[in-house]
């Protein structure tokens, strides 16, 4: 059993996550901002913790991550608003690396997106810059910690159901179902061949996907 803290608690992807991670005998600790999302991810199966990570500086998030095994962070600004995307989805993603480290734990997984490169082509006019400008500042500074990080990649996401398949790195926008994207957090938390790993992906078809288990052992 492990004790995962988990940074977008109240997120599609997280709510879907939850349940898998308890079933596979983890428990769940949720972040979230807004007090009133307490009973979905109860609902979960998580323990709703009520912390507001933008204005958290390392020390206090530190607090919160103590007693845990890993972080995974699928939180996110939402879009819209640059300044607030740069806020949660680059600085306070990195205060949660500075914090790891303090609370003494090691194993980060970060939910990314797959095209989060330094050549991502997002024009600076482009609404979405923004965002893919802060994911890359934040994935290359978990490259750059000593923590046993893992960022993951997923293409489109999509509310198909779970196939249990994912491709690496597709050619196309690799779309995938938010709850392949949960199960592929799970898999990667129980495989210590991830650490180290950036891991792009989508769900693929019959002929290029296979099951998630085996692509992220290899």
């Amino acid at each position: 059993m492990s004790r995962i803290i988990v940074f977008g608690g109240h997120g599609r992807i997280a709510l879907l996550l939850a349940p898998l991670l308890v079933a596979n005998g983890d428990e769940v600790t949720a972040v979230i901002r807004n007090p009133q999302h307490s009973a979905d991810v109860e609902a979960a199966g998580a323990t709703a913790l009520v912390s507001d990570v933008e204005t958290m500086d390392a020390a206090s998030l530190a607090e919160i991550v103590r007693g845990h095994d890993a972080i995974v962070w699928s939180a996110g600004a939402g879009g819209g608003d640059p300044e607030r995307t740069y806020v949660v989805d680059r600085d306070a993603a990195i205060r949660t690396m500075y914090a790891a480290p303090l609370a003494g734990v090691r194993r980060y997984v970060m939910v990314s997106w797959l095209g989060s490169k330094a050549d991502h082509g997002v024009p600076r006019n482009d609404s979405f810059f923004a965002y893919a400008d802060a994911k890359w500042a934040a994935d290359e500074h978990l490259r750059g910690s000593q923590l046993d990080g893992t960022i993951l990649g997923p293409g489109t996401l999509t509310l198909d159901e779970p196939t249990g398949r994912i491709e690496l790195d597709p050619e196309d926008r690799g779309a995938v179902s938010r709850a392949d994207v949960a199960a592929v957090i799970v898999a990667t938390l129980d495989e210590p061949l991830t650490i180290g790993r950036t891991i792009r992906f989508g769900n693929g078809n019959a002929e290029t996907s296979e099951p998630i288990e085996t692509a992220l052992a290899r």
